[in-house]
């Protein structure tokens, strides 16, 4: 009864729109602009396949998480589907793990910005810039959960109006109309070593980039318990973003492959402005340094929310303090948001110290780790959830994962998959030693707590 009064108490402001864009505003960040870079470096054009296949598992994930959220609409949701269908110590280290990798993302892509706008203003020190970041991020989530989704509904929909025109510009250049006057046809895209110039594995072992670019829509799911009308606006929302994660994701990389040598991208400057000022299109690669202070600004904001709503729902479970499942009167878990503002912005300091091009890098690769553990724990999760039902329960769903268990089997062997290429990737591996220790500390300290428990129970 307890936690039903206090789910009563979260402010549900959130619109479908709100939720639409709270989802793209935590994939399209500057990780997808910038990291895109290393993704086609290693795997060619057929860095195109990476993410049609990391277009399938978001298809994957989203079901299972909808069909979850729909018949339990409650805050934290997967962490708390984790506890109920899998295990709560499982849940523990799943819920840590994905804080953490949220409050070390946030800080990377606040100093992000801090370093565009140092390039527009360059008296005013980045650090400054990415505090003052903070300070609006600060704000936005301690207010109600509405400004938040009005806030992300316009940064995204900057993200997805500044891809189009990508688009719009990468085709006049593929036709030969903008850009030199001719047709390239195949002569990009085949070129330097044909399609996957380094073989077609490369494309397994860049999954985990792929997978962290990805990451963000699973916060539709922590948000439900913040949702106006779950039932209506969570599948509706999923079949949505499914559509325009793919579109968003696939059809500018299939484009950019085809105009822009493979063998020229790099972490160093965003590939799409690097593709368009080939061409002469300076003033457009200009508008893409603009484009990436703005993913840089909507995913702190939709990163720091899933993270806060993260922490709330551990401290719920009992597995974090309990001050930190404390609302404020405006429905926002208040300590939670602190606590997390305050680990981002001591990131902040520690990473203007050492910007090391690699340090990016590893941060992509722990966020890919942590995030597909957290999407294998929801698959996971509806995998015992439907398992549990009678047949009559079953059919009185309102939403149900097609083809199941199929889809939802894919969704976890999949990524598992992925996780095990990590190992033959110098580079990433490294998330495996930071990410699997992340994982299981927790479920240790939740296991001895148990113990302890019972110990003194008895």
């Amino acid at each position: 009864m307890e936690e039903q009064d206090t789910e009563r108490q979260l402010h549900r402001g959130l619109k479908n729109r709100h939720l639409q864009m709270i989802a793209l505003g935590g994939i399209i960040g500057s990780g997808y602009f910038l990291g895109s870079g290393y993704v086609i470096g290693k795997a060619g054009p057929a860095s195109v396949l990476a993410y049609l296949l990391g277009g399938l598992i978001v298809y994957a994930v989203m079901v299972c998480l909808g069909e979850l959220a729909v018949a339990r609409p409650i805050a934290g949701s997967f962490i708390s589907y984790t506890r109920d269908y899998i295990s709560p110590a499982w849940a523990c280290g799943v819920g840590w793990c994905y804080w953490l990798t949220w409050v070390t993302y946030v800080p990377s892509e606040m100093i992000a910005a801090g370093i565009i706008m140092n390039g527009f203003f360059p008296v005013i020190s980045p650090m400054w810039w990415a505090v003052l970041f903070g300070l609006a991020i600060t704000f936005i989530n301690l207010s109600r959960v509405n400004l938040f989704g009005e806030m992300e509904f316009w940064l995204a929909l900057f993200k997805i109006a500044a891809l189009l025109m990508f688009c719009g510009l990468a085709i006049l250049i593929f036709f030969g109309i903008i850009g030199g006057g001719e047709f390239l046809g195949t002569s990009v895209l085949l070129s330097s070593g044909g399609f996957a110039p380094d073989g077609y594995w490369t494309v397994l072992l860049t999954m985990v980039i792929i997978l962290v670019n990805f990451q963000g829509s699973e916060i539709i799911g922590l948000a439900a318990a913040e949702s106006k009308e779950p039932a209506k606006t969570i599948p509706a929302t999923i079949r949505q973003i499914t559509v325009r994660i793919i579109s968003l994701y696939i059809l500018p990389m299939l484009l950019l492959v085809t105009i822009f040598p493979w063998d020229k991208a790099s972490l160093e400057k965003s590939v799409f402005a690097a593709a368009l000022s080939t061409y002469g299109l300076d003033w457009a690669g200009a508008i893409f340094s603009f484009v990436i202070l703005t993913a840089a600004i909507s995913c702190s904001n939709s990163g720091l929310y899933g993270c806060t709503r993260a922490m709330y729902a551990l401290a719920q479970e009992g597995m974090a303090p309990a001050f930190l499942g404390r609302l404020n009167s405006q429905g926002v878990p208040q300590n939670a948001t602190a606590l997390s503002i305050l680990v981002c912005w001591l990131g902040v300091v520690l990473y203007t110290l050492d910007q090391d091009q690699r340090i990016y890098t590893y941060l992509l690769a722990l966020s890919g780790f942590t995030g597909a553990i957290a999407w294998i724990s929801i698959c996971w999760s509806q995998y015992n959830f439907r398992k549990q039902l009678s047949p009559a329960q079953v059919k009185a769903l309102k939403y149900k994962v097609p083809f199941f268990p199929y889809i939802t089997q894919f969704g976890i062997w999949v990524q598992i998959a992925c996780l095990i290429f990590v190992v033959f990737t110098e580079e990433l591996r490294t998330c495996l030693y930071l990410g699997v220790p992340l994982l299981v500390l927790p479920i240790v300290i939740y296991r001895l707590a148990a113990v302890r428990k019972e110990a003194v129970a008895e």
